[in-house]
């Protein structure tokens, strides 16, 4: 066996409706099934969401209070009011803020922007900064992705003069801000059919309304900030996406185009992930670290210099991030190992001074992938007495829930189920941790700690085809709510296996059934070659892709996940380094099986004396079901190796039989040998065995070792007596089977298990231990013997 890396949950469907829609759109079932798996189950829904091009985006207006924003706004432009865009961070509140800056600044306002230090200030809007706003001149400030959560800065503003609008996406409160109006698509009674608008989306509706018409010039910038802030790629949202990624790939935005460059990107080639792992990353990374500021400037300058001269700047901080980020996490990790194990922890809560505030997120999700438990990072600042802390969670544990329940512990606080951030007092981490570890362990079971693959539908492998791998790509952008679709290929053979690449860290496999081949490549699934036997089949989990190569197009499957559902056999007969066997097998699956007490010795194997059964003719029989067994020498009985076989085969089985004597390649002397041998000894009336028998054996082109052989068989069934080496026939004349000799039902015994378990080809060994599964001992004698 081999078992997966996660839990595969597989989306099942209606097979009459997936061929109702498939026949009514023209699409493969396949395709049917992936739309239907999302909750696109008609043809009119189905339609639209294949076409996406050609869908419209939502009125603005239909966001409650953005006729109060846009009045005021627009009065403010008239009146040559200085307008303050406040933004975040973050790569979604950086392309918030360049949205909105750009379109006041073709409006003719007078606007400059905000952005909180992450170090200084912390996250959303402060009293400070709208003092120094109001000292400065400002008259309106307008939040982007940010501000939800700002009850007493909103009363704070009111005091100062200033007006606010707030535009958000973050998740509502109980209470709302007292401003001036507040755009949000979750706001209590909201029509807005689009509810989960990223920040820049809000910050794109606003920028409609203004404008009276889509600014479609604004989507590059709108596509980077929705798919980095991982909300649902659906409805609107997904709208943007797409749209947003057609303006990316011709984008004349300096400051992007010089980022592209840095990340090595060709613009054809632009996608979600070019977004996700190549420019939010680095946009996400200067707010991490610094000032936001460059970031914004990056995406506002239309000076060729000052965009490359940004985007190096920019790309230096990312690497720096990096290495800060697999720092803190080794040192996270390692206070997870040491303080808080998981038997007694369901939520991991870590803490430390010296942890940068601005990577404490990403970390967090490394502890989630490591450990797969909601974890709660934390940033301590020992002379101000606070932690400032960034969570991630896993299915089944709302975080924005639960957190909420601590709301009395946690002064400022927000984000949406699976991620928040906060800060809370140094003296109530404990009481936080007591808390949410209490809950965690009422609302989750013990499988809930076991990573999830949603998986969207099984396939066979002769439905994988180009054309059903194109018609899948108009499910794209791909994002959250609309994943990469994921399949299921169930008990499949592998025609070929290999390792490849320069470290051999990533397999190439082949994958055959009935007749049908998929070429599939396992990134950093090197590991698992010698975990993997060659007439084992395998399930595996991926997507699929077309491999485009020397104008040459095949369809092949980017391997995510692999399991072996059966027993497996590893053929190590001949090997002689047994303790090198040893070491590939984890410690608590180790077991050994000796059939003979000396092999111990000779294979010097009595450090393992703990994990070594020594079988025994009748022996109780232990359960080697969950253990990978080395059957480490040969059986003295095909009843032996029966007899473990009671409690089911085991995972694994690697195959050594040791054995000193070797009775396959010895001459077995046949019916015909015994008569020659019998009628000379009648004619010689006594035969000196000690003196001639090796002339005997010359002459007939025998071994000494046969003629002892036959010798010993006749004295046992009486044919002949041995006395000092003299053999003569004795007087008995009742006529017996040679099967009656216990030397030669051994021989023949001994040259079987031989023929069976040291050199029967690979095939014949495995068939032998299927068939002999749960067999009785005596049923497998009898088959075999």
């Amino acid at each position: 066996m081999l078992q997966s890396k996660t839990r595969w949950k597989i989306n099942e469907c209606n097979e009459e409706q997936v061929q109702q829609l498939a026949d009514a759109l023209s699409i493969t079932p396949l395709v049917a099934k992936l739309l239907i798996n999302r909750g696109i189950d008609t043809v009119e829904d189905a339609h639209a969401f294949l076409n996406i091009e050609n869908q419209d985006f939502h009125d603005p207006f239909l966001l409650e209070d953005m006729d109060v924003a846009i009045a005021r706004i627009k009065k403010a432009i008239e009146l040559e009011e200085q307008i303050l865009i406040f933004g975040d961070y973050d790569a979604d509140g950086v392309s918030s803020t360049a949205v909105l800056l750009s379109t006041l600044n073709e409006m003719g306002a007078k606007v400059d922007f905000y952005i909180p230090n992450r170090f200084t200030e912390g996250y959303g809007p402060n009293e400070e900064a709208f003092k120094w706003a109001k000292e400065e001149g400002f008259s309106l400030i307008i939040t982007v992705d940010t501000g939800i959560a700002a009850l007493n800065e909103a009363t704070v503003a009111g005091e100062l003069g200033l007006d606010l609008i707030i535009t958000d996406h973050h998740e509502p409160g109980p209470e709302l801000p007292d401003a001036l109006a507040i755009i949000h698509p979750k706001k209590p009674n909201s029509v807005y059919p689009c509810k989960d608008l990223a920040g820049v989306g809000v910050a794109f509706k606003v920028a409609h309304a203004l404008l009276g018409e889509v600014p479609t010039s604004l989507l590059d910038i709108v596509a980077i900030g929705t798919i980095a802030d991982l909300v649902p790629l659906s409805g609107e949202n997904r709208l943007i996406a797409y749209k947003g990624i057609k303006k990316l790939q011709v984008t004349s935005r300096k400051g992007i185009k010089e980022l592209l460059k840095v990340c090595r990107v060709d613009a054809n080639e632009i996608n979600e992930d070019t977004i996700g792992f190549a420019i939010a990353p680095r946009l996400n990374a200067v707010g991490r670290l610094d000032s936001a500021d460059p970031a914004v400037h990056l995406l506002m300058t239309d000076n060729v210099e000052e965009a490359s001269h940004l985007a190096n700047e920019i790309d230096l901080l990312n690497k720096q991030r990096q290495q800060l980020v697999n720092k803190t996490t080794e040192e996270a990790i390692k206070q997870v190992e040491e303080q808080y194990p998981l038997d007694d922890n369901a939520v991991l809560i870590v803490a430390d001074e010296d942890w940068n505030s601005g990577i404490i997120g990403i970390v967090a999700s490394r502890l989630v992938d490591k450990f797969y438990r909601p974890t709660i990072v934390l940033s301590v600042d020992q002379e101000s007495g606070l932690a400032k802390g960034s969570a991630r969670s896993i299915e089944g544990f709302d975080l924005f829930a639960n957190l909420s329940k601590c709301r009395d512990i946690l002064p400022h606080f927000g984000g949406h189920p699976m991620a928040a951030g906060m800060t809370l007092q140094l003296e109530d981490i404990e009481d936080l941790r007591y808390r949410l570890n209490a809950i965690a362990q009422d609302v989750l079971i013990e499988e809930e700690y076991v990573p999830i693959t949603n998986i969207d539908t099984t396939c066979s492998i002769d439905e994988v085809t180009i054309s059903t791998i194109e018609q899948i790509g108009k499910l794209a952008p791909y994002g959250m709510n609309n994943p990469k679709p994921k399949f299921l290929i169930d008990n499949v053979n592998i025609s070929d296996m290999r390792k490849i690449g320069t470290d051999q860290a990533h397999l190439k496999v082949v994958l055959e059934e009935a007749g049908s081949q998929l070429d599939t490549i396992a990134f950093r699934f090197g590991y698992l070659y010698d975990d993997i036997s060659p007439l084992s089949r395998v399930s595996v989990v991926g997507d699929l892709a077309i491999n485009e190569w020397n104008n040459n197009r095949k369809a092949q499957l980017m391997l995510q996940d692999i399991s072996v559902n059966e027993w497996q056999l590893f053929d190590y007969r001949g090997t002689k380094d047994v303790e090198k066997l040893i070491e590939l097998i984890p410690s608590h699956k180790l077991q050994l099986i000796i059939f003979n007490e000396q092999t111990i010795s000779k294979l010097q194997l009595s450090e393992y004396e703990n994990v070594i059964y020594k079988v025994e003719a009748h022996d109780d029989v232990i359960d080697i079901s969950s253990k990978h067994v080395i059957m480490v020498d040969l059986p003295s009985s095909i009843e032996q190796i029966s007899l473990l076989q009671h409690a089911g085969l085991p995972e694994r089985i690697y195959a050594l039989f040791h054995h000193e004597q070797d009775h396959f390649f010895t001459t077995i002397p046949t019916r015909k040998h015994f008569s020659w041998y019998y009628r000379f000894l009648v004619q010689k009336g006594s035969f000196d065995l000690n003196r001639y028998a090796e002339k005997l054996a010359i002459h007939k082109g025998w071994t000494k070792e046969t003629i002892e052989f036959m010798s010993k068989v006749f004295f046992e069934l009486e044919f002949v007596k041995i006395d000092n080496g003299f053999i003569s026939i004795s007087n008995h004349t009742e006529k017996r089977d040679l099967t009656e000799s216990i030397t030669y039902r051994s021989k023949q015994a001994q040259l079987e298990l031989e023929r069976t378990f040291s050199y029967s080809s690979y095939q014949q060994l495995k068939h032998w231990f299927d068939n002999n599964n749960n067999k009785g001992s005596q049923e497998a004698v009898n088959e075999w013997i």
